[in-house]
Formats: C-alpha cells, sequence, structure tokens
C-alpha cells in the first residue's frame, strides 16, 4: 500500500519504470516505454525541470484546451519559457476523430517538443499524432477522468464515424499535479472512477473468454493494482469533495491500468462488454447522445454488464448458445454501409455456425460448475458497485446519463456487434437472453 503522507504516490510505478520490477508471469524484469511518471501534490514551478528531463527538445508547444489552459497549461507555458521558445495551441472544443488529428498534425508540423495539457481527448490527440512521425511527447494531466494517460493506445473516432482505439505511443512523461486535478469539476474524477469499475466485470469477460475459447489471458495488469483499487473504493466518496487523497489513489489505479497495456499488448483488462456499450452510445447516438464522457458511460454500463453476468452466474444450469443470428440489412440501417461492414467483419470473426455452437455448449456444460466459481472470485456485487459510483456523484442509469432508454436498450444488444472480444453479451445473445435482459436496463 502506499503512504501518501510520505508523497510516494509512484511506488510500485517508480519501480517498473526503473526496471527494478519482475513481472512475476514471465519471470522477466518489466520494460515499459516511459522516461517518467511524475505524481505528487504540487507540481509548481516544476515544470521545466520535470520537462528538460526527458530532452524532448529546445523549441515547446503547449497543446491545451481552454479550460485546461487556465487550469493548468497558462502556469506550464510560463514556467518552459526558462528553457527556451514556448508556442501554445489552444483547441477549441475539441474531439477525439480524424478531422481533429489532421487540423492538429499541421498545427504541430513544425514542432519540436510537444507538451500536451489536458485529459482524453487533448492527451489522444497529441498521442496519435506525435505517433505517426515517433515524435516523444509528453503530457500533464488535468482531471483523473480516464486510464488512457499510459496507454499505448488512442481513442480515435474514424472518418466513417467508428469510434476506435488505434495503435499509438506511450508519453516519455506523464505528470501529475494532485492539487489541479482535485480542484476539477467532480463530474471528471466520477468519469474516471466509472473507467475502473469496470475492472471486475471486464476481468469476468476475459477469463470466461480464455476458459471456453482459449483466448490469451494475463493476469498480472490485475495484480498491480489490486490493493490500490481497495484502497481508492474506501475513498471514493471523497472524490466528490475535491479530496486530494482520493485523487491520488484515482490516479494511480488508472495509471497502473495503463501500464498494463504495456505487459500484455492488449487493453482487454480494463475494456470488455461495458466499453462495448460505450462505444456503441458514441458512435450511433448522433442528436441523441447527452454529452457524456467516456468514463461516466462506462460506469452505468458496467453496472449493465454486472446485472448480466452475475444473473446468469445465479444459475446452476449453463445457458445453451445456438447459431449466431447477423442481420445485415439492420446493422446498415442502425450504423450506415461503411461503418456496418466493419462491424460485420468483426462480428463473424466471433459468431459461431451450427458446429461451433454445439461444440461450443459442449465445453460450457462441462465447465460451468468450475467456471462460476472462479467468476465469482473476480465479482463486486451489483449493489456494493452501484454504491460506490453514486458516492462519486456519478450517473447510476441510463436514465441518469440522459441516454434514451430505447438508445440504450439497442446499445446493450448490439454493441457486441463492434468488435472482436468474445462477453456475456455475446453468450446472452446467442442463447436467445439479450434481448429480455436489455427491457429491464434504461
Amino acid at each position: 500500500m502506499t503512504n501518501p503522507a510520505a508523497g510516494s504516490w509512484t511506488t510500485l510505478i517508480d519501480d517498473i519504470l526503473d526496471g527494478r520490477w519482475t513481472n512475476p508471469e514471465t519471470g522477466k524484469k518489466a520494460v515499459v516505454p516511459y522516461d517518467r511518471i511524475v505524481i505528487e501534490e504540487s507540481l509548481e514551478g516544476r515544470a521545466a525541470d520535470l520537462v528538460s528531463k526527458l530532452e524532448l527538445g529546445e523549441r515547446f508547444t503547449v497543446v491545451a484546451d481552454a479550460a485546461t489552459y487556465d487550469a493548468l497549461g497558462e502556469r506550464v507555458a510560463r514556467e518552459l519559457k526558462t528553457l527556451g521558445p514556448v508556442d501554445v495551441v489552444i483547441l477549441d472544443h475539441p474531439h477525439a476523430d480524424m478531422a481533429n488529428v489532421e487540423s492538429l498534425a499541421v498545427k504541430l508540423a513544425d514542432a519540436e517538443a510537444v507538451v500536451a495539457v489536458g485529459s482524453g481527448t487533448i492527451n489522444d490527440l497529441c498521442k496519435f499524432v506525435t505517433g505517426r512521425n515517433e515524435r516523444r511527447y509528453c503530457v500533464f494531466g488535468t482531471a483523473g477522468s480516464m486510464n488512457g494517460y499510459t496507454s499505448t493506445t488512442a481513442s480515435i473516432t474514424l472518418e466513417s464515424g467508428l469510434k476506435v482505439s488505434l495503435p499509438s505511443h506511450a508519453p516519455s512523461g506523464f505528470f501529475v499535479d494532485l492539487g489541479v486535478s482535485a480542484a476539477a469539476p467532480t463530474y471528471l474524477s466520477a468519469a474516471g472512477f466509472g473507467d475502473c469499475l469496470c475492472r471486475s466485470v471486464a476481468q469476468i469477460d476475459w477469463w470466461m473468454s480464455h476458459r471456453l475459447l482459449g483466448t490469451a489471458y494475463h493476469q498480472v495488469p490485475f495484480l498491480i493494482q489490486e490493493k490500490d483499487e481497495a484502497a481508492l473504493n474506501e475513498r471514493a466518496a471523497k472524490l466528490a469533495e475535491h479530496d486530494i487523497e482520493a485523487n491520488g489513489y484515482l490516479y494511480r489505479v488508472l495509471t497502473l491500468c495503463g501500464l498494463g497495456i504495456s505487459f500484455t499488448g492488449v487493453s482487454n483488462h480494463g475494456s470488455m462488454g461495458e466499453h462495448q456499450i460505450s462505444h456503441y452510445i458514441d458512435c450511433f447516438a448522433g442528436e441523441r447522445h447527452p454529452g457524456t464522457l467516456h468514463g461516466t458511460q462506462v460506469g452505468v454500463a458496467s453496472l449493465t454488464m454486472a446485472r448480466l453476468q452475475q444473473a446468469m452466474l445465479a444459475s446452476d444450469k449453463p445457458p445453451v448458445v445456438k447459431e449466431t443470428k447477423i442481420d445485415p440489412d439492420d446493422m446498415i440501417r442502425r450504423m450506415g454501409p461503411a461503418v456496418a461492414a466493419q462491424c460485420l467483419d468483426e462480428l463473424k470473426k466471433k459468431a459461431f455456425d451450427e458446429n461451433a455452437a454445439a461444440a461450443f455448449n459442449e465445453r460450457l456444460q462441462e465447465l460451468w460448475p468450475t467456471l462460476r466459481q472462479e467468476l465469482k472470485q473476480f465479482m463486486v456485487p451489483v449493489d456494493e458497485m452501484l454504491g460506490l459510483l453514486k458516492s462519486t456523484g456519478g450517473p447510476i442509469s441510463a436514465a441518469e446519463l440522459g441516454t434514451p432508454p430505447d438508445f440504450y436498450r439497442e446499445a446493450v444488444v448490439h454493441c457486441r456487434e463492434m468488435r472482436n472480444r468474445f462477453s456475456f453479451l455475446d453468450i446472452a445473445a446467442d442463447a436467445g437472453m439479450l434481448e429480455d435482459f436489455a427491457r429491464g436496463e434504461a
């Protein structure tokens, strides 16, 4: 457990970065693509020192939006002027999509040392733009709103409208002033907590897929964040009080989750069925989108997944799947032709024909008693998850999200079509149970 009183918010993180930590799955020292991660109560007056040690260049470009520039960007830019010339790029209500990627790429064409100041959108845009030509960058976080700061992927919406996680690179430096983040609007930390809340349901989906389909599974991402997850949950309610300690544990869990991708090369430990629901909302809500953050949606979707998983695992009899039903015309109606074609390719990779369904049922019948017990070890009761999320001030239902009930149910039923990750949504759909379940979600 960390000791924030001693200023050790990067305990374990430092060991991983410095190669002193051994991966228990491989028996080898960790190798991760980061130079420095600094999380402290205050970083005032330290931006120049932190950035200079990364040796990104001698001319600096600070990228922020209006809110993050006011929160921290102006201070960072001012402090960096002691090192050399500083340009500032203020993005106007940006979205992490290809149009903004191309626009930012033009603005950063001659930039030498890119310094992002912000959270999800700002980080993803800077990460992806610099990653395309392998320019190193760093980021100063302004809110614990998502776990993508330390991931090696960027969540970008394609020209077709499909939101995907694209391979990219990690920031060379990730710096957090907890005082700044704690002062941010509480809906941002509630969104970050929602992104953390999915751990149990994602782990259940991933282990189930591993046991029944033989897909790869790694325990190490869960091991490195286990103690901090418990500490965060104990302090969840204090996030709504702008508590620095609670935000410290939030950042630790978010950071360690991102580091997990460096060990596994995939994001499954923090993104399974629940993230597909959120992605569907972002991709297809259109004017029905309530303007909520990804993590906020993930929190509500995690409750939906927990209810589905726990209802199915409560039965001592396994579900029985049938051949996967695919309706390309309906997908085109809901998604448009281009996105439907992409999603159809993904769905077909995990679809059951008659023989595959029979083989899966045989495997499920054989493993069900053992599998139920294995999965219950990862489970957090729905009521406990709901209470934790509510205590942060985050919404706990689609109605509180502001998502129309019919559309949220559509997302629950059809989001599995978006990517080739097998979850309890797939089992429920192929067993003819998902639509009935979704009617109770709103």
